[in-house]
């Protein structure tokens, strides 16, 4: 039997925060489940909102947001990796990132947190080698504080480029699960 994978996309509850830029990974997350048919409901144990669905012939993919703060992410995460029997390199978290234009992802294997608060709790509770959407959302404009920057929704003008990222987002999280990921990542980073 194939791999169960879990899939978490980052951010903050509650409809403040629903479609701001530190908000793309559960976007990003709520597209795969509107492709797989699949509706979240609420995990008791840990604190998230969860959608289960198959790909055909392949494996079980979990969904995932957790309700609690973009800060407090580790424990959901470590909850529903041990509830489904996950291992770490079966578990992809998509977030944004600074340090990546707008409409532009990398994928990633490990490594640090660069500052971002939820990737810090997460490798706080389970180490640092679970795989990586980073989703490009531009650093802020002039003076402007990173942390207002990302809990802002996105201009009107940038609205297309975050609609694509959404998509580009889902189009490599399915990617990784159907052909691994090194082959995802050449695919993905290839010049075109």
């Amino acid at each position: 039997m194939a791999e169960t994978w879990l899939v978490v996309g980052l951010g903050n509850p509650g409809p403040d925060y629903a479609r701001t830029r530190h908000n793309i990974g559960q976007l990003v997350a709520t597209e795969l489940e509107r492709r797989a048919g699949a509706t979240p409901k609420r995990h008791g144990r840990a604190d998230a909102l969860v959608a289960e669905s198959r790909v055909i012939g392949g494996p079980k993919v979990i969904t995932a947001f957790p309700l609690s703060y973009m800060n407090r992410s580790g424990g959901p995460v470590s909850t529903l990796m041990d509830y489904y029997g996950v291992d770490l390199e079966h578990v992809i978290v998509l977030h944004d990132e600074l340090d990546i234009a707008l409409g532009e992802l990398r994928l990633k294997q490990g490594g640090g947190h660069g500052g971002h608060n939820g990737l810090r709790d997460i490798i706080a509770a389970r180490g640092p080698e679970f795989l990586r959407v980073r989703l490009g959302i531009g650093r802020p404009p002039g003076r402007q504080d990173a942390a207002d920057f990302v809990l802002r929704p996105f201009a009107k003008t940038e609205q297309p480029e975050a609609e694509l990222l959404v998509q580009l987002g889902a189009d490599a999280v399915e990617r990784i699960i159907a052909d691994g990921f090194l082959a995802a990542q050449q695919r993905l980073h290839a010049p075109s």
